[in-house]
């Protein structure tokens, strides 16, 4: 009797030249709802602001990511219209 092989949660490229050609192939969304928050975004902080924002996110019930989309996506607004 064999067994099957078993595969981690999430295999995780072994270079960083195939970690980046991993996240150019990922599946093309098929819907609006799958097209949300699909790129993820790194940003160096002290831990001092890390923890004010967990903080905040926290009093205000919501999580940091939600947190700071919100605050991106009002910060930055999609301006599809004319720049003049």
């Amino acid at each position: 009797m064999t067994r099957p092989v078993r595969r981690g949660f999430a295999a995780r490229p072994a270079s960083p030249d195939d970690w980046v050609k991993t996240a150019e192939a990922a599946p093309i969304p098929t819907s609006s709802a799958d097209a949300v928050f699909t790129a993820r975004l790194t940003i160096d902080i002290t831990p001092a602001l890390r923890g004010r924002i967990k903080i905040i996110a926290f009093q205000h019930g919501q999580t940091v990511a939600d947190m700071l989309r919100a605050l991106l996506a009002r910060e930055f607004p999609d301006d599809t219209g004319d720049p003049t």
